[in-house]
């Protein structure tokens, strides 16, 4: 994790490591050359096995404005009669390996949004398994002024967490979500105060770090795949990964641990 990065920032520490979009003069904005350093920092990551909790936040007012328009790979052409540029290619080589890489961290993961978070960057924190939320902070949707659609897997994210009718109405007018609201509405796990934000997600980090990161990780992937399966479906899925953990080192020390009145010491294995 020694590698000079430009745009973002990683720490490790105490078995959590923190990655930070570091563009704060842009609010954070993606640039492929942003994207090529989140991909590096992500992988050195996943193949860490003395990291057991990630976390992702931004630097300055911003969590992360989304695109930076005035990128090169996406900045449209003069000529009205032109082609145009391809947006399909931003995402399917950025953006969609990047979410896939996040989604797949074989540790827990959490989203310390510090400010604003618009566009893609609105929907990115979604990736993780948990999204904290300062009070200042604000989610936006702001594809539709650009006669877009909602992408990063806004479309997925938030019909399931907060339903269609409110999906459509943050989408389509693009208005301001408030962190108390996002709360309040199921979008978010909890909004702190600004002050408490970091906090407050560094101890949930050490909590999750110190925790059975196996069963977390299948925690994980057993909601994503039950709200894709009927009910016959998600009990076997379960009864699958039981079978799986209940053979692991981390369900005979938890167990151990309950018996004898004392605090586990989970190696995620």
């Amino acid at each position: 994790m020694a590698a000079n990065y430009e745009s973002i920032r990683v720490d490790v520490t105490d078995s959590v490591a923190t990655l930070t979009l570091h563009r704060p003069d842009r609010l954070n904005s993606f640039t492929v050359a942003m994207h090529g350093e989140v991909r590096s920092a992500l992988d050195a990551i996943a193949s860490d096995r003395s990291i057991r909790c990630f976390v992702l936040t931004g630097a300055g007012r911003g969590f992360c404005a989304g695109q930076d328009l005035s990128d090169r790979a996406v900045l449209p052409t003069a000529a009205p009669d032109a082609e145009g540029v391809d947006l399909g290619a931003s995402i399917e080589n950025y953006y969609k390996p990047m979410l896939q890489r996040l989604r797949a961290l074989p540790m827990p993961t959490i989203a310390a949004v510090n400010g604003v978070a618009a566009g893609a960057g609105a929907n990115i924190p979604f990736a993780c398994d948990l999204v904290y939320a300062a009070q200042s902070a604000s989610f936006i949707q702001s594809f539709s002024k650009l006669g877009l659609v909602p992408d990063c897997g806004g479309t997925w994210w938030l019909p399931r967490l907060i339903g269609p009718a409110r999906a459509m109405g943050l989408t389509l007018l693009g208005e301001k979500l408030t962190a108390i609201q996002a709360a309040e509405w199921g979008l978010i796990w909890r909004c702190v105060t600004d002050d408490q934000l970091i906090p407050t997600v560094r101890a949930a980090a050490l909590q999750l770090a110190a925790g059975p990161t196996r069963g977390y990780v299948r925690t994980r992937q057993a909601i994503d795949a039950a709200m894709l399966l009927p009910f016959d479906g998600a009990l076997d899925l379960e009864r699958d990964y039981q079978r799986e953990l209940g053979r692991s080192a981390d369900y005979r020390e938890g167990v151990s641990a309950f018996i004898e009145k004392r605090a586990a010491h989970f190696t995620g294995r």
